[in-house]
């Protein structure tokens, strides 16, 4: 058991017994000494901080370039502009961050309000805040440990550790043999723990940080050391973009001295390149294609609380998956029932008890149940647990074995409180370690008939006979336990059931020398079944190019059986336990990574050994989403490329660490997300690409314009309307695009895929030409034609506004023509053309706007000729495509031939 050594040191040497506990001096001393038990506040840095931390990229340093040089220029309705543009989008990544460090204080939430202690030799009720290392806490069922303790007494002792283990059936105390910390955990009871069953006594070892939940704390509290792939690319991008800004702006120059131009002249030409190439609205547009998916993904029941997640999930080539909860329904259930006689049966999984039935091969469910009565009423009867039906469903109180016992009963029509009236309870036996078994007598008539349920070996020695068809014949010993080992390979829980019948002996008591000579009736096997739409989901990771592999605190049989029922890829090698981790660990990171790059399903491992591998397979080049929904899943929830937290049964620690949760538990529903993901990135793509033609083309524009001797084509003043007004209308359109259709088809990018790919590249310079050679030359022969500088300039600006409006449906696919997409599939986009044609043609006439731009009213004649113009951009990027699409099936043909 691990502890905090500080707290340890003076837990062995209490100075106090078991039954006087600390005297209310020595509490207080350490107290003083070790602080209170509490976990410990996140760190919170101000919003402030958080605010200006959102402003330390190179893509804001260009936007704050674009604005200081619209100071420069004394253009402050510019500057405000941008400045805007910054501010909305530090407020937004600002807020979004600050939440981010609710995740350790959610863990307080699971801390005991209050706990039972004896000092001075008195039970008192403390706040639980006030418990020191050596106190002697009693712990009762229904309530939650409020330390790490060292056990000394138990009384059929049962803990539920999954939020820290993962593991779904409860774990049984015992009774620690003295002062020895290393007893092993189920000598121990840890903080944050539901007790379910019985009672128990220990001494706090532990308290606050030192605790096993405390550690978990700190591992949340850490810094993330996980970006999310967006935001990788666009650094990338943005360095990108500096770079060539930088270049273009030095070509201009040595061209410009070359030809003797003035300084100043030299400085607005170049002022006017470096606005046309800086993607002023790309932030902005970024931040709506964000916004737009985590809409269309809630609906989908996909949560999202860090926006950048949205792509990351689309991103991820690994899934990392808890198995309790996430992959199964986190419920004890009795799956199947298997006779002596080898008929096996099996029991439907649901929340609804009404509504499930029983199952055997041939047999209606009536046969079935009539088949499963005799074994199902020894498993109700000699129970402890209560089943009640609420206003939402049923519930069970208890054992979570009583409780599965006593569903798989209900569903063979058994009800409790029937049965019990039938049956008179006489004597109980209940469950002990030791014995193996829980036995009842009950009155039937003038006779006592005991039913018995427990260890398949327990109770195949206690029987002489075995039930067959109704009737009692020989036992086959050899047979029954082949079967139990049969199902306990599956993965399966076994109990077996047995029963007797005994003369009525009142006066002389009933005890376990009567458990002999009795008939066995069968075993049932328990699990926590698979949820129904794992499969199918499973099958989309696979199909979208993603692996899953599981992460679990299960035993390794179980977690395999899992895994293959949920359809997940693995051999026997690809197996490994935390004591597999652990000594890879010790071996060093290059030891871990070979184990993480074979490995798929991962059993019996702690919470910080998940954490281990999370960042491991993240060093071995993937990006790893992580699913889960206990404490014991945070660490590695806060330190995954996206963490994916189960909202229904999921813990507050779980979801406050994770980047998105599912709302409906649904496995399936990451699927649906990873789609939303995947056209979330498409988008941004097709915003980037927009953005980055319209811009090549400005800046092809004056590369052509300058060096030929051309007054400067376009205003800096008039580039900033370009790239900031109507463009930024548009783009903003294009960001909410819907999906394509194949966006699970293909394989998910590979994470040093830059936004720039060759497609990309050869499409914006594509592009760029026609609209920049398209500009140079209209802008050429308007001046050749007698035009005024001022007259040209304003019928270039129109003819990029039109270049644009193209070029926005030229955006709405890479692969695809834009007119089996649709027109009015995305409204919004057939508006925001027409409202930023609109807006720049009122422009025109609106006088404070027309002389800040220098525009003046055109006529239908000249818009019609610069639409003809504009055109040619539409038509060279179908021809692109079409050309594209035949060359990939002509290949395809090939290949099937």
């Amino acid at each position: 058991m691990h502890s905090d050594v500080s707290n340890v040191e003076n837990a062995a040497p209490l100075g106090a017994s078991i039954d006087s506990g600390l005297s209310g001096r020595d509490a207080d001393a350490r107290l003083a000494r070790f602080g209170r038990n509490v976990l410990p506040k996140p760190r919170s840095p101000s919003f402030l901080a958080t605010f200006l931390r959102q402003f330390r990229s190179p893509l804001i340093y260009i936007l704050l370039a674009a604005a200081l040089v619209s100071l420069a220029l004394s253009d402050i309705k510019d500057a405000l502009f941008i400045g805007a543009v910054l501010l909305i989008n530090g407020i937004i990544g600002g807020v979004q961050e600050h939440s981010a460090g609710r995740a350790a204080a959610a863990l307080r939430k699971l801390e005991q309000p209050h706990a039972t202690v004896i000092r001075d030799g008195q039970p008192q009720e403390i706040d639980a805040q006030l418990l020191v290392p050596g106190d002697v806490v009693s712990l009762d069922a229904g309530g939650r440990v409020p330390a790490d303790i060292s056990l000394r007494a138990v009384n059929d002792l049962l803990c539920d550790e999954s939020l820290l283990t993962g593991e779904s059936a409860p774990v049984r105390k015992k009774a620690s043999a003295g002062q020895d910390l290393d007893d092993g955990r189920d000598c121990a009871a840890f903080a944050g723990a539901l007790i379910t069953r019985g009672r128990g006594r220990g001494v706090v070892i532990a308290t606050g940080a030192a605790t096993e939940i405390g550690r978990i704390a700190a591992e949340v509290d850490k810094a993330d050391v996980s970006r999310p792939p967006l935001m990788i690319r666009l650094e990338r991008f943005s360095h990108m973009i500096a770079w060539m800004v930088g270049l273009a702006v030095a070509l201009l120059i040595i061209v410009g001295l070359a030809r003797g131009m003035a300084l100043h002249d030299l400085f607005m030409m170049s002022v006017g390149l470096a606005v046309s190439a800086i993607p002023e609205g790309l932030p902005v547009a970024i931040s709506v294609a964000l916004a737009i998916s985590m809409r269309r993904m809630a609906k989908a029941n996909v949560i999202v609380r860090q926006m950048p997640a949205v792509e990351s999930l689309g991103s991820c080539t690994m899934i990392a998956t808890d198995k309790t909860g996430t992959l199964t329904r986190n419920e004890l259930t009795v799956t199947d029932i298997l006779l002596p006689d080898g008929t096996e049966l099996s029991c439907e999984a649901g929340a609804d008890l009404d509504a499930c039935r029983i199952h055997g091969p041939g047999a209606t469910p009536d046969q079935a149940r009539d088949m499963a009565l005799a074994l199902l009423k020894a498993a109700a009867l000699p129970n402890e647990g209560r089943l009640r039906k609420e206003s939402d469903g049923w519930k069970g109180v208890g054992d979570t074995v009583d409780v599965a016992l006593l569903a798989a009963a209900h569903k063979a029509g058994i009800v409790q409180h029937a049965i019990e009236e039938d049956y008179p309870l006489l004597v109980r036996i209940p469950y002990e370690p030791d014995l193996k078994y829980a036995a009842s007598f009950h009155r039937r008539g003038k006779s006592v008939r005991i039913f018995v349920k427990g260890a398949a070996e327990t109770l195949i020695d206690m029987a002489d006979r075995m039930d067959v068809g109704g009737r009692a014949v020989p036992i086959d010993r050899t047979t029954l336990i082949r079967q139990k080992e049969e199902m306990a390979a599956r993965g399966l829980r076994v109990l077996a059931f047995a029963e007797g019948e005994i003369d009525d002996e009142i006066d002389q008591g009933y005890g376990h020398h009567h458990l002999v000579d009795l008939v066995f009736l069968g075993l049932a096997g328990m699990q926590d079944p698979l949820r129904p739409e794992v499969p199918k989901a499973v099958r989309d990771c696979h199909a979208a190019g993603m692996e899953v592999a599981m992460v679990t605190g299960d035993d390794p049989r179980t977690a395999a059986a899992i895994a293959s029922q949920a359809g997940l890829i693995f051999g026997p090698d690809q197996v490994v336990t935390g004591a597999d981790v652990r000594s890879a660990e010790e071996s060093g990171s290059e030891t871990l990574d070979e184990l993480t790059r074979r490995a798929r399903i991962y059993a019996r491992v702690l919470p910080t050994q998940k954490l281990s591998i999370v960042l491991s397979l993240a060093r071995n080049g993937h990006f790893v989403a992580v699913t889960g929904d206990g404490v014991n899943d945070a660490p590695a929830l806060r330190q995954a490329h996206v963490g994916v937290a189960m909202g229904l049964r999921g813990t507050e620690v779980a979801k406050e660490s994770a980047d998105i949760v599912i709302t409906d538990d649904n496995f399936a529903s990451i699927v649906g997300g990873v789609r939303e993901g995947r056209v979330a990135y498409a988008n941004i793509r097709k915003v980037i690409f927009m953005l980055m033609s319209t811009g090549a083309a400005e800046v092809v524009l004056f590369l052509l314009a300058i060096p030929l001797g051309l007054p400067m084509p376009l205003l800096p003043v008039q580039l900033l309307w370009l790239n900031l007004v109507t463009n930024g209308i548009q783009d903003v359109a294009l960001a909410g695009e819907r999906a394509e259709g194949d966006e699970l088809s293909r394989p998910p990018r590979r994470p040093s895929e830059p936004i720039f790919d060759r497609l990309m590249i050869r499409r914006i310079w594509q592009s760029a030409l026609v609209m920049g050679l398209g500009g140079f030359l209209t802008f050429y022969w308007l001046l050749q034609q007698g035009y005024s500088e001022a007259q040209a300039r304003n019928m270039l600006l129109l003819l990029l506004v039109l270049f644009e409006n193209f070029q926005t449906f030229n955006s709405r696919s890479e692969r695809r023509s834009v007119f089996p997409l649709g027109v009015f599939a995305n409204p919004f986009l057939v508006v925001s053309v027409a409202a930023a044609q609109a807006l720049h043609i009122s422009a025109m006439y609106i006088p404070w706007l027309r002389d800040t731009l220098q525009l003046a009213p055109i006529s239908p004649g000249e818009w019609t000729a610069l639409l003809l113009v504009a055109s040619s951009v539409l038509v060279v990027m179908e021809f692109d495509k079409w050309r594209r699409r035949r060359s990939r099936t002509e290949v395809s043909t090939r290949l099937s031939v």
